[in-house]
């Protein structure tokens, strides 16, 4: 009797969430929908107000300085959006699940956005209130995450405490930047480290993966891509003692030392991959090209660390590098996939993705004073902020409209 209510029970939870998934709009049928849809918006509508707030032109409605709200809204905003665009739409490939739709979805990217707002009206609403909502986010999709994956009984359950610990860097940094806590940089330097750990992890096993599969396809004669191993392992520890260290550690030789370690052995991971031969298909490039930026910002960290080179050079090529342009490489390739489509970029995809260099290059020679910095701060601005519209203009569509021909989503 037991097992067969057991039975019973998944049965009616199948049931329900193939009913709901039907019901809903199909923007709602997929984690990767809303979130890679509204990530975006956000970034751009979000760098926006920062270059205009940089330039005198307005002054935003925050209970914090501009410089914070900008770095707190890219990292646990832009990033926080196509972390959870990623991990709804990972979940059901990892369990075999139905993926999470209708209105829980819809409720939790309502949620996503209220801390948005609730973050740039800090200075009318309070900083709790924009902190109760923004963490609350991470932690609801934290506690869906495990629920799938505890269900599944999935070996992923460590990816999902990393989002729950990234909740715990956004609530750090509003310590940090309320003055709870003496210093600035906790929250946001937790936050980079972890988004580094996870572009480690996941782009460990798609960015091989995928390269292996096309130079397959291509009847490619030499040496393959090398799965992931114990040198793998290896290097994704050293990177995150390296970020340990760099976190709670004083600035100095050391842990300089320690950050250019990692970065020369992320090298030499990504040169086993065997990116260089897949300069055909952009949508796999990119992947090389974003990833390509981890080593060199831990490079460029580690220098600053020894007082070689300012910090904002090494923040940038993470953020504005990494980050940026694998969140685009896996939202522009996750969108096409899950929704049945070829896996083609179309031109709009590709000059996005040149604009996304170039905009990441601008900003880490302005920082390095290669070139006029505001003049390379505007102009990497414009490029970044006009990749992600050029984004949105091929993918809305895609993004709002019903699968075709089988996919996910």
């Amino acid at each position: 009797m037991p097992a067969d209510a057991t039975i019973t029970r998944g049965e009616r939870m199948l049931a329900l969430r193939r009913s709901r998934e039907a019901a809903s709009h199909p923007f709602f049928r997929g984690g990767f929908r809303p979130f890679f849809f509204g990530g975006p918006i956000w970034a751009v509508i979000a760098i926006a107000l920062w270059l205009c707030s940089l330039n005198g032109k307005l002054s935003l409605p925050t209970a914090i300085d501009p410089l914070a709200w900008h770095r707190h809204e890219m990292l646990f905003g832009f990033v926080g959006a196509a972390v959870a665009g990623f991990m709804l739409t990972a979940i059901p490939n990892w369990t075999g699940r139905l993926p999470i739709a209708g209105w829980p979805l819809a409720g939790l990217f309502g949620l996503w956005a209220a801390g948005r707002v609730a973050m740039l009206l800090s200075g009318d609403l309070g900083l709790l209130v924009a902190a109760i909502v923004d963490v609350g986010f991470f932690i609801a999709l934290a506690i869906l995450a495990a629920r799938e994956v505890l269900l599944a009984n999935n070996r992923n359950l460590p990816v999902v405490g990393l989002i729950l610990l990234f909740g715990g860097a956004d609530a750090l940094d509003y310590l940090c930047i309320s003055g709870i806590l003496p210093s600035a940089d906790l929250g946001w330097q937790l936050a980079l480290s972890i988004i580094v750990i996870l572009i480690s992890l996941i782009g460990g096993r798609i960015i091989p993966s995928f390269t292996r599969n096309w130079l397959a396809k291509q009847k490619f004669a030499g040496r393959m891509p090398t799965q992931p191993g114990r040198f793998d392992a290896a290097v994704i520890a050293i990177t995150a003692f390296a970020l340990l260290f760099w976190i709670s550690g004083p600035d100095g030789l050391p842990i300089g030392i320690v950050l250019i370690v990692a970065a020369a052995l992320q090298a030499v991971r990504l040169y086993r991959w065997r990116g260089f031969w897949s300069w055909r298909d952009p949508l796999l490039l990119i992947l090389h090209v974003g990833y390509s930026w981890v080593p060199i910002g831990l490079a460029l960290c580690g220098c600053s660390v020894a007082g070689w080179l300012p910090r904002s050079a090494a923040i940038h090529a993470l953020t504005a590098g990494a980050m940026t342009t694998m969140i685009v490489a896996v939202m522009s390739r996750a969108s096409l996939g899950h929704t049945g489509r070829e896996l083609r970029a179309s031109r709009g995809t590709v000059i996005a993705y040149v604009l996304l260099t170039l905009g990441a290059v601008m900003r880490v020679a302005a920082s390095l004073h290669l070139l006029d910095y505001s003049l390379g701060l505007e102009v990497a601005g414009a490029a970044w902020a006009a990749a992600l519209l050029l984004f949105l203009v091929v993918y809305t569509p895609i993004l709002w409209s019903p699968r075709v021909q089988g996919g996910r989503g």
